[in-house]
């Protein structure tokens, strides 16, 4: 069973291992207690939207950001296909010439 709450953990323990943060920086600059947060980003406890904005802030990562990647995350365990999250350059320049020849 895929669990959601240990995606979202996974996701914001690599954003604060890549912005090269200790878990006790999170926590004290999102004003979580340290121990919550561990029990979060190991997939043990449901963080609440304002907890995740607070982390969020706190990484200074967009939750968008953060939600996104959960999303691909889940994408890929559920055995979908991902699609790019921008489109290719190939496609804007044929719509940019068929748009100039209005």
């Amino acid at each position: 069973m895929i669990l959601v709450r240990q995606e979202i953990g996974e996701v914001l323990r690599d954003f604060r291992q890549q912005k090269g943060r200790t878990l006790r920086q999170v926590a004290s600059r999102a004003s979580v207690a340290l121990g919550y947060l561990s029990e979060v980003e190991r997939g043990q406890k449901e963080a609440s939207s304002e907890i995740l904005a607070s982390v969020a802030e706190a990484l200074d990562v967009p939750i968008s950001t953060i939600m996104r990647e959960v999303g691909d995350r889940l994408s890929v365990l559920e055995g979908l296909q991902n699609f790019p999250d921008v489109v290719p350059d190939e496609l804007v320049a044929q719509v940019d010439a068929e748009l100039s020849l209005r």
